[in-house]
């Protein structure tokens, strides 16, 4: 997986992803809403609502928005319209299979972007069920590499729970069974590890290889799905291979 981790990378660096600052305090919210709705308005014992919130922070996001989408995910903010949380599934071009997790107050609008892009790329929308199966729903962790000791990150994420560590140059990242989020999270702060990304993460079985011209177009088409609004995150089954991460970069 480290590879979709580099390519987010890659894509922050460039200034791709969520150019502007409207849309990501909307995605922010979202996340918040969500996080607030499912496990309370209390970061102490909601660990998702908790890293919503560093991500928001880490965006400069107000903390009157804040405190907003935390009431209005607990219902004490009545105003504003329902939003709900849905995960839609696809084929990109080439048979890569698509999970994308949206947060929408409009399905009907919601689907009818996302038909409209992968009908445009040669891609397809399916049936629930039909490519859910090809992914895990995980807890996931990831950090800089830079400065840890990979022993003791090791150590700590198997007493955690973790079913597994993988190490580069540039980035840890740690994977674990849904039930093991609080804990794997609880001993990365009690380590003071900042984790970059902490979410319950659907993670593919199996990776499909492409030849790199077919993954960059791949990669294309779920960019341009990132960019709707009411999309938070697509998951695909594309092995990002390091020859398609240099020619990402050198683009």
């Amino acid at each position: 997986m480290s590879g979709h981790s580099h390519w987010a990378t890659i894509r922050r660096k460039k200034g791709a992803a969520d150019a502007k600052r409207g849309q990501v305090f909307t995605r922010l919210a979202r996340e918040i809403v969500i996080a607030a709705r499912e496990g309370g308005g209390d970061q102490n014992s909601n660990l998702r609502l908790q890293y919503a919130i560093e991500r928001a922070r880490a965006q400069n996001m107000p903390k009157d928005n804040i405190e907003r989408a935390i009431k209005r995910g607990t219902g004490d903010d009545k105003e504003g319209t329902t939003i709900e949380e849905i995960m839609y599934e696809g084929y990109a071009p080439h048979g890569i299979a698509l999970l994308l997790s949206c947060v929408t107050d409009n399905r009907n609008r919601t689907v009818a972007e996302i038909r409209h892009i992968l009908n445009r790329y040669g891609g397809a929308m399916s049936e629930a069920g039909s490519v859910s199966w090809q992914f895990t729903r995980k807890a996931y962790f990831s950090f800089p590499a830079q400065g840890q000791d990979s022993d003791k990150v090791f150590e700590l994420a198997v007493e955690a729970g973790a079913d597994d560590v993988t190490f580069d140059e540039e980035t840890i990242e740690i994977f674990g069974a849904v039930e093991t989020f609080k804990a794997i999270g609880d001993a990365l702060r009690s380590a003071k590890i900042q984790a970059e990304e902490a979410e319950l993460r659907m993670i593919p079985n199996m990776l499909i290889d492409l030849e790199a011209e077919n993954a960059l177009q791949v990669l294309r088409v779920i960019e341009t799905l990132e960019e709707l609004d009411d999309v938070q995150d697509v998951y695909s089954n594309l092995n990002i291979t390091d020859e398609v991460l240099a020619q990402l970069e050198a683009a």
